[in-house]
Formats: C-alpha cells, sequence, structure tokens
C-alpha cells in the first residue's frame, strides 16, 4: 500500500484537502502497483497524490460529484459513459492484465482450462460449488455481471456469497470458503501466496482488462485541480512511468501484473 508522503487512504474513507485525489480500483492498491508509481511521480513533479482505492462505480461517482481530481479505473463502458455526460475528459488507456476465474484446487465444477467464463459459470452453479463475488460496484463486479447475463443466469441464493468488499479480501473469503471468484491477475499474483486458489478459466479478448485515467471536467467542477490531474495523467503515459509499470511483479512473481499501453488505441487492445 502507498506509504510516506503518498499515504493512501483505505477503501470508503472520506477525505479531506490532501493535496491531489487520485479516485482508482481496489486492484491498484491491493496489488502495491500505487506503491511504485505515486513515489515516483512525486518525485517528479512534487505533487503530493492522495490515492482513494474505491470499486470503480464509486470512483466514476466520486468524478461525477466532484470529489477527486483524477480517476484510474476498469470499466471502459462506464468510463466511456462518464465521458459522454460530460463529468470526465481526456479519458486515456494506461494498461491492462486480465480477468480470471479462481477456485480450489479440488475444482469441484470441473472448469480448469476453460476458456469460455460464461460456461464456466453455468458450470459452476450446475456443480452446486460456492461462487464469492465483489457485490460493489467495482470493475471486477460489473464485468462479473456482464458474464453471467452471457450465461442467461441471476446469481442468487447461499451458494452465491457477496463481499462487498475489495478484490484482496474477496479472495481471502473465496479461499477460506474453498469457492471461487472472478480476480483480475494483477491481485491474484499478488496474493497468491496467502491463498489456496488457482486459475481455472481465462481466455482473451472477452476477458481483457483495461484500466484507463480521465480527468475531472473542469468545466463542471470549479474546485478540481486539473492542472495536478492533468499532470498525473501523462505522467502515467510517460516513459518512466510506463516502464514501471511493465516490469512491476517480475522480480517477484517471474512475470508482470499489468501490460503497459500508453500510447495505443483501446480497439487495438487484445489482452496480449
Amino acid at each position: 500500500m502507498p506509504s510516506g508522503d503518498e499515504a493512501g487512504v483505505s477503501p470508503g474513507a472520506k477525505v479531506a484537502n490532501r493535496g491531489l485525489i487520485l479516485a482508482t480500483a481496489t486492484s491498484l492498491w491491493d496489488s502495491g502497483l500505487l506503491d511504485t508509481l505515486l513515489p515516483a511521480f512525486h518525485r517528479s513533479s512534487s505533487y503530493r497524490v492522495t490515492p482513494v482505492a474505491v470499486g470503480t462505480g464509486e470512483a466514476l461517482a466520486m468524478g461525477r460529484r466532484g470529489d477527486a481530481d483524477v480517476i484510474l479505473a476498469h470499466a471502459p463502458s462506464l468510463e466511456k459513459q462518464s465521458v459522454a455526460d460530460g463529468f470526465t475528459i481526456n479519458r486515456r488507456p494506461v494498461m491492462h492484465n486480465d480477468f480470471l476465474v479462481v477456485g480450489p484446487a479440488e475444482d469441484p465444477a470441473g472448469i480448469r482450462g476453460g476458456h469460455d467464463a460464461s460456461e464456466s459459470l453455468l458450470m459452476i452453479v450446475a456443480s452446486g460449488a460456492v461462487f464469492v463475488s465483489r457485490g460493489d460496484a467495482s470493475g471486477t463486479h460489473f464485468r462479473e455481471q456482464e458474464l453471467w447475463q452471457a450465461a442467461g443466469i441471476s446469481p442468487a441464493g447461499d451458494r452465491y456469497l457477496e463481499t462487498g468488499q475489495g478484490m484482496g479480501a474477496t479472495l481471502m473469503i473465496a479461499s477460506q470458503r474453498r469457492a471461487y471468484t472472478l480476480t483480475d491477475r494483477g491481485t491474484y499474483l499478488a496474493f497468491k501466496e496467502r491463498i489456496e486458489l488457482e486459475p481455472m478459466t481465462t481466455g482473451r479478448p472477452a476477458m481483457l482488462n483495461l484500466y484507463s485515467v480521465m480527468e475531472t471536467n473542469p468545466a463542471r467542477f470549479e474546485q478540481v485541480d486539473n492542472a495536478g490531474a492533468r499532470a498525473f495523467a501523462d505522467f502515467l503515459l510517460g516513459d518512466e512511468a510506463q516502464s514501471l509499470i511493465r516490469s512491476y511483479g517480475v522480480d517477484r512473481f517471474g512475470e508482470p501484473l499489468f501490460f503497459p499501453d500508453g500510447g495505443r488505441e483501446e480497439d487495438d487492445l487484445d489482452g496480449s
């Protein structure tokens, strides 16, 4: 988690006037990536950033209220709607990884090695296994809902648990319950040593997990620090940050947790 001058705010906390406010996904908090990016930005710009780690839905809601200067999120359709509605501006891809369905090694639903996540969800339901959802209007929760919709299922009952918490906490609960869940790869790798869950279902481009940065619209909210927001967004797309993203996690996990997308067009991304 961020530390020092870039100390973060726990998910859901209210923020006073404490420098540039970044509303961001919990996966970037839980994975530890912010602990690398924010000090680098501070050194290069002198801006002090306070990250508020919440689900993407709440991060975008903060932008709609003018409670954040800059937003780093991962729910493309919701982000595009926010821009269309005039609450945020200059949405640009920063990086991606992918989503995984993970579950216990014994795999009671028999989904290991699958590439169709919606089909895997059908098999989980048919097997009577437990599925743990974030249930928090995050980008991951939004993608999960899309997969259930594609499967033609409205999940409910005592085999479908909603945590209302971030990705790290949800992975811990799923591990304790010997259950399945949907996660981004970065948070899974960051928590891999603390949980007993294994990757079961992947699939690209359907499971692409794209993170984009956008600024809260200063024409709508005069209190926002647009100069700081633009500086941070430009930093994320610059060579230093993109290099940090490319290498983050390689030493510890043998593979990167995220892949940089600065300068790439969203339509060209396929999860590779």
